[in-house]
């Protein structure tokens, strides 16, 4: 042989070696990198259970399926025949002479690649698998099989998933078998006649056979099977039907989670009375059938099992297709509220428990529409805190004011959470300043992964007040940090922006290369910083930066020499990104939020148990009901459909190293339960969350935004109402925005009627369908360390008067005069426009014996080409104030309410703010003569001035504190000339 051939034969296993070894490295790579992260987080114990129990899966999967066809074909070839004709076909006779030579081979390599593509399929079944492993009952009960409900959520899945493994392995261990067979001359094809010519698909040719031959007597032809053949292939068909019937009688509790006849999910009429048992008729044929197979096995009649199979087809197309639907057609449509009562009673009762919204309290109310003095007389508490800021505006305003470098950016829609300032929680708009790497003006690799690696400060604003010139009244701001919160430690390594891994961590002495702040050092300059957190993964040895360099698909990572002994890879930077991992069998909500607590940036990241398999529960499209008109920022593909769903573990990432804790925050949720027994130690109590942390948590919006979709519904309890629809509240699309997406849901202090104090609140309204008037208010107190938390409320408002909804407002608001009159000095007239005018969130309250709308108004400069000018971002100018009919607006909360109730809101009235009124009173005996009087009207002025100062602010307690001591020192001053 020559030279030329010798190396040509070696190349092909050399590339062969070379492209194992490359696949080999990459899984290593993989795995190896994602064992350093979870022990870095020390969550080790996590990888390692997922990572055990997809292996044995593997193995299982494998075993199963290589196992089953890899008997199944040393059985066919050990029933081969001894004395086997040809084939007729030069390529099969060739694959029958190296099956005779090479039986191992040709047996196991087609048995490891199916097993490793099952196994591949069965390894993807982890969470299936640990949950019907330690899985937790509900206690409850389905009313028509009376199963536990943890048999639908845990045990169902997993034995679906289990015998659709034994299925495929059962088809194509036949599929294996029979292809031996036919290998070894005990399986023939048919012959087939084309124009009195004999077509032998063996052969490509046609075959030209007389017709004399193939008319012989049916004693005189071949056999398409052999007689081991027959009874092997038997065998194998008859074990695919009893596995077949086995699924036939599991699915047949399917039907309590299946969207039958698009009415409702659950169990109808029709599924009780004629599908279920249809199930059950046709798995006992399937065991006719597998039976007959068997008994075929022995006695080789064919007729026998193709009968059963025949009977079982027509069979399962009378009772599952026609008789159904004749059922559902005939009888229940002409009858269906009658029929589908009780099961819509049953339905509506397990929605409400899945959903959780069984103890929500509906109240009929009779909003009033009138206005008169005074009216808001015993609400004046809650108005202080009634939140002006609008955070889906003001996020240019941030950018403009708190930016300070192009490459920090601000979300598009901020965040609402609550801070306890001088012994008052307030309200506060805030948001973390994280790096934007789209907007860095050298993105050469250095600048994206070792320069601009942390993002600095959170950002917040109080969200009842704004300065004179219209812009946040800023809470805490600017590099580094100065105001209230008290950051020890602003620099944001982990946040919603940081997507990019980065490498951080230098030898000690080393100058500092990572961007700090782009001002503070001592010559004024840039400040740089060595990260010092353990929030990344050291890649300080060549190996694992190797790995990591392989993971990442990024030889940087080898050759930058800003790579060093001390170095950390930080990724997965993103707070959701970090939890899903840790925990993913966990819905992340969308909207992680920034707070400040114990003097360090935390992201509260909210996790919800969900299942689409609850019995007899309505199921939603989980996607489509979380969106609203502030969501479209966010990308997200979950398009996952859920019937229950809890908030049942909150989370908490550190900006600054990383470290994420897990809070089991609904212990009694038998799906969180389930997960704290398969990761023991993963979830802490509740009792462990600190007091400062508690006071940020909230009760989190997307389970708010499913919630009230299913109220929308589901509050109708009576099957009548429910089916009819007669009483069907919808979510209103946004006034503001022009694709007609949803209201979201508002975060805001409101004093519910009958209360005594206003309480920190998740609200949403409803409209009629198919109307625009207010159907109904719902609230729920979102405030985690009230004993009052996740209590929902609503009002249902009387169907005999209207009281206008949101869209109604915001066109009565936009198109009143006295609004276009207040804006005209911003707006100029049509044409000459050189301001836009933003209208904010429109807040809705149920103050004064009905519900009044609140709405800032923004103006937001524009160039003289009509565009946006550069620079320009929106500062507050009116608030608009809506009661009944009635629209007021002024410059402060205060002006639009009097505006509104005939020039006296009765706001200064309340209690609490008389009490401050009279501390601000004189207790001496008034001085006499002009010199007194002189001094008092001083004393009246600064008052006055003060009370000014307090309005605009929009502090009312303030205001009326200082207006009722210029008053009284008016008093004093007409009292000491005598008047």
């Amino acid at each position: 042989m020559s030279a030329r051939k010798r190396r040509t034969r070696a190349l092909g296993p050399t590339l062969a070696i070379l492209v194992a070894i490359v696949i080999v490295w990459w899984l290593v790579s993989e795995l190896a990198t994602d064992w350093l992260w979870f022990r870095n987080l020390d969550y080790a114990s996590v990888f390692t259970t997922r990572w055990l129990t997809g292996v044995i899966l593997f193995v299982g999967g494998g075993l199963l399926m290589g196992g089953v066809c890899a008997v199944s074909m040393v059985v066919a070839w050990r029933l081969r025949p001894t004395h086997a004709a040809s084939l007729d076909s030069e390529l099969l006779d060739q694959y029958r002479g190296t099956m005779s030579r090479r039986t191992r081979t040709v047996i196991v390599i087609p048995a490891v690649l199916l097993g490793i593509i099952a196994g591949a399929v069965s390894a993807t079944n982890v969470d299936a698998t640990l949950a019907f492993l330690h899985r937790t009952s509900f206690g409850e009960r389905d009313p028509y099989f009376h199963m536990d409900v943890s048999f639908y959520v845990f045990t169902m899945p997993f034995l679906g998933f289990l015998l659709a493994s034994v299925m495929a392995a059962l088809i194509l261990g036949t599929i294996m078998a029979a292809l031996v067979h036919f290998v070894t001359g005990s399986l023939r094809a048919p012959t087939m006649r084309f124009n009195n010519q004999l077509f032998d698909p063996r052969n490509a040719n046609v075959r030209k056979v007389s017709i004399r031959n193939a008319q012989r007597p049916p004693a005189q032809r071949q056999n398409l099977f052999g007689s081991a053949a027959q009874a092997h292939l038997s065998a194998m068909l008859g074990l695919i039907f009893v596995v077949y019937g086995l699924q036939r009688l599991l699915s047949r509790y399917a039907f309590a989670v299946s969207d039958n006849d698009a009415l409702f999910t659950g169990i109808g009429f029709t599924d009780e009375h004629s599908r279920i048992t249809a199930r059950l008729i046709v798995a006992i044929i399937s065991f006719i059938c597998a039976a007959m197979f068997f008994v075929n096995a022995k006695l080789r009649m064919w007729r026998l099992p193709f009968t059963a199979i025949v009977l079982m087809i027509v069979t399962s197309l009378i009772i599952q297709g026609i008789y159904p639907a004749a059922v559902q057609r005939l009888s229940v449509r002409p009858n269906e509220p009658d029929k589908e009562r009780p099961f819509i009673v049953n339905q509506i009762a397990a929605t409400r428990d899945a959903y959780d919204i069984s103890d929500a309290s509906i109240t009929d109310y009779a909003a009033k529409t009138s206005v008169s003095a005074g009216q808001l007389k015993s609400d004046a508490e809650a108005l202080p805190g009634i939140r002006l800021v609008d955070p889906a505006i003001v996020a240019p305003t941030f950018e403009q004011l708190q930016q300070v470098r192009g490459y920090y950016s601000f979300p598009p829609v901020l965040d609402v959470d609550r801070y306890n300032l001088s012994g008052h929680s307030t309200d506060a708009v805030v948001a973390a300043r994280e790096i934007d790497i789209s907007k860095l003006p050298d993105q050469s690799w250095n600048n994206i992964h070792t320069v601009f690696t942390h993002g600095y400060g959170m950002v917040a604003a109080y969200g009842n007040r704004f300065q004179d010139s219209g812009e946040p009244d800023w809470i805490e701001g600017d590099i580094p940090p100065t105001g209230l919160l008290n950051e020890q430690e602003p620099r944001l390594y982990f946040g919603e922006r940081e997507t990019q891994y980065v490498v951080a961590g230098n030898v000690a002495g080393a100058t500092p290369v990572e961007l700090d702040t782009p001002g503070g050092s001592t010559t004024g300059g840039e400040q740089h910083t060595t990260y010092t957190g353990k929030g990344g993964v050291p890649i300080g040895n060549l190996l694992t930066r190797a790995m990591y360099a392989t993971k990442f698909a990024d030889l940087n990572l080898l050759l930058s020499g800003r790579v060093n002994a001390a170095s950390q890879i930080l990724y997965n930077r993103t707070p959701q990104e970090r939890v899903e991992a840790i925990a993913p069998w966990l819905t992340v909500d969308q909207d992680p939020y920034p707070a400040v607590v114990d003097g360090r940036i935390v992201w509260i990241v909210d996790g919800y148990t969900t299942t689409q398999d609850y019995p007899n529960s309505q199921h939603v499209n989980y996607q489509d009901t979380i969106s609203d008109s502030t969501s479209g920022w966010r990308s997200t593909s979950n398009t996952k459909q859920v019937n229950y769903i809890r908030n049942s573990v909150k989370a908490v990432v550190d900006a600054y190293d990383g470290t994420v804790k897990m809070y089991e925050w609904d212990p009694t949720d038998p799906i969180v339960q389930t997960w704290a027994k398969a990761y023991p130690h993963l979830l802490l109590p509740k009792q462990d969350i600190s007091p400062d942390l508690l006071a940020h948590m909230r009760y989190p919006q997307d389970i708010f935004k499913v919630q009230r979709q299913i109220l929308g519904r589901y509050h109708m309890t009576d099957p009548g109402s429910w089916y009819n629809q007669s009483d069907l509240w919808v979510v209103p699309a946004d006034p503001r925005d022009k694709s007609g997406k949803s209201e979201p849901p508002y975060l805001l202090s409101i004093k519910w009627p009958g209360d005594n104090t206003a309480l920190f609140s998740q609200t949403a309204v409803f409209v009629p369908n198919n109307r625009e008037n207010m159907g109904a208010y719902m609230s729920v107190v979102a405030d985690a360390a009230s004993p009052d938390y996740g209590k929902m409320r609503v009002l249902r408002l009387s169907g005999s008067e209207q009281v206008p909804g949101p869209n109604q407002t915001y066109n009565a608001i936009v198109s009143d005069q006295q609004v276009a009159n207040k804006l005209l000095p911003f707006v100029g007239q049509s044409g000459n426009a050189t301001a836009d005018a933003l209208y904010g969130n429109l807040l809705t309250l149920p103050l004064g014996d009905g519900l009044i709308y609140v709405e800032p108004i923004y103006t937001q400069r524009k160039d003289t080409s009509g565009g946006s000018s550069a620079g320009s971002y929106p500062v507050m100018r009116f608030v608009v104030v809506r009661y009944g009919t009635h629209i007021g607006i002024g410059t402060t909360l205060q002006e639009a309410l009097d505006s509104v109730f005939g020039g006296d809101a009765g706001v200064g009235n309340s209690q609490d703010q008389q009490s401050a009124a009279n501390q601000g009173s004189s207790t001496q005996p008034a001085a006499q003569g002009e010199a007194a009087a002189k001094q008092a009207l001083q004393d009246a002025n600064a008052a006055f001035t003060a009370a000014n100062t307090a309005l605009r602010n929009g502090d009312l307690a303030t205001y009326q504190s200082q207006l009722a001591t210029a008053q009284q020192r008016v008093n004093d001053a007409i009292n000491s000339m005598g008047g």
